[in-house]
């Protein structure tokens, strides 16, 4: 697959089965976010992987933070702990920021981000699945800590992957008029 055509045509894919995507392409999909542009090369991010009955605890972690939660109700209790059964595999992508002179905290978020897009535009280009999932859960520091987190480290999302239950959708070409517009200076108008 060209490059173009996937930036152009990759799309998230909800409905994952096995099997998960291989030591190759998993090998390829984290090259590939190795890639993200990284002001300063300090590569603020790293991934969990989590499969088979992991999947099973970090859905009770899940489950643990939303029955904390003010507004808890068994159906978003259970929701959260069926969560990771959705995909064969998940991977927990993770800012790791760190104190640095001349790359602010938010740039450092911003650039882990790059490297997930990295890693979902890999997964597509190989045949694969993936959905990238955030929510009010990943935020909860109670999951953090089950994951192990460092106080400097945020969960930044849930990727999904595997085998796509169905043939993937085409993407819909978007055009970029109305997010592009050329700034006429100081005082210009536009």
């Amino acid at each position: 697959m060209q490059a173009l055509q996937a930036l152009l045509e990759r799309v998230s894919v909800s409905r994952l089965i096995d099997p998960a995507p291989s030591a190759a392409q998993r090998e390829l999909m984290f090259e590939a976010a190795m890639r993200a542009p990284d002001h300063g090369q300090l590569r603020p991010w790293r991934f969990l992987t989590v499969e088979g009955d992991a999947r099973l605890a970090l859905g009770e972690l899940l489950a643990q933070a939303a029955a904390a939660k003010d507004d808890a109700n068994e159906a978003a209790i259970e929701k959260a702990r069926k969560g990771p059964l959705r995909a064969p595999l998940v991977v927990v992508a993770v800012a790791v920021v760190q104190p640095h002179p001349k790359v602010p905290a938010s740039e450092q978020v911003l650039t882990a981000g790059c490297a997930v897009h990295g890693l979902l535009l890999a997964a597509y280009a190989q045949g694969l699945g993936a959905m990238w999932r955030s929510g009010e859960l990943s935020f909860a520091p109670s999951v953090a800590a089950g994951l192990g987190l460092a106080e400097h480290e945020q969960i930044i999302g849930f990727i999904y992957l595997g085998t796509p239950a169905h043939d993937i959708r085409p993407a819909s070409r978007s055009s970029a008029e109305g997010f592009v517009a050329q700034w006429p200076g100081p005082g210009g108008t536009q």
